[in-house]
């Protein structure tokens, strides 16, 4: 029996890349986003790199469309060896600026889908290997981030749950937990990157390139990556600072970076960031 890999958000930027760095190694894929041509997506890869990927349709923030999925995976008989948790959604803006559905689906889908994803996969996993799971996590899981609220708590939130679940699975497994910078994955995450200006573009890394750091460092058991060495230096002095001087150093550089926003020569969206 074919034991496979799960990837969500797989036609987004990293999920995307994770795919191709997944593919390249041979592995069976069993991929999942809202987008109706990833199908066609999953084609290509099956014969490009003669794997098996079997694509299914969802919206990971609707819970009957959730539950549906994993029932049908448990009743197909899938085996997984992996699940990548890569589905995210971020909004930008002050809390009072976004409305309740605006917040709400950012818990729906970096909180609520990514835990009941997880639980309904372990019981599916490969008796015969190792589980590895990676959770998409971020560089703001560390930080309490005024403007982006909901989006660094979510985030937070992930980190400590990979963290305890990490725990809970090592006789059969472990926990992965990746805290990437900013990627220029979508046009509005480039506009936001140059906006905040030196920092931001110094720390971005291609999602190409988090992807396959990432995997080497799971399939060595490995916990926490945050890739790049300038992020790495940046946690580690951050981490000596008392979090209500970073809390107001963040505000007072997304401050400035939303009025650069605001600016008619910066062409901005109110769509939702796929990051």
């Amino acid at each position: 029996m074919k034991s496979f890999l799960m990837i969500t958000g797989a036609t987004g930027g990293l999920g995307n890349a994770f795919v191709l760095e997944a593919a390249r190694r041979g592995y069976d894929l069993l991929l999942t986003d809202r987008a109706p041509e990833g199908t066609s997506f999953a084609g290509r890869l099956a014969e490009k790199f003669n794997i098996s990927v079997v694509y299914q349709p969802c919206d990971l923030a609707d819970d009957s469309a959730r539950e549906k999925l994993l029932a049908g995976f448990k009743a197909e008989g899938y085996r997984f060896w992996g699940l990548i948790n890569v589905a995210g959604l971020d909004n930008e803006g002050g809390f009072l600026e976004r409305n309740r559905a605006q917040i709400l689906k950012i818990l729906q889908i970096n909180i609520l889908a990514t835990m009941d994803v997880t639980h309904g996969i372990l019981p599916l996993r490969d008796p015969d290997q190792q589980f590895r799971l990676i959770n998409v996590c971020s560089m703001a899981s560390f930080y309490a981030m005024p403007f982006k609220a909901t989006y660094a708590a979510s985030k937070r939130f992930l980190l400590d749950f990979s963290r305890a679940l990490r725990e809970e699975i090592k006789p059969f497994g472990s926990v992965t937990a990746l805290c990437p910078s900013g990627m220029p994955t979508t046009v509005e995450c480039m506009r936001s990157m140059f906006a905040q200006g030196f920092w931001a573009l110094a720390t971005s890394m291609n999602p190409e390139d988090v992807a396959r750091i990432t995997m080497k460092a799971a399939l060595r058991g490995r916990f926490l990556v945050i890739p790049g060495w300038i992020n790495q230096w940046i946690h580690a002095i951050s981490s000596l600072v008392p979090q209500s001087v970073a809390t107001k150093y963040v505000a007072k550089r997304w401050s400035a970076a939303r009025a650069k926003l605001e600016d008619p020569l910066v062409i901005t969206s109110n769509n939702p960031l796929h990051c």
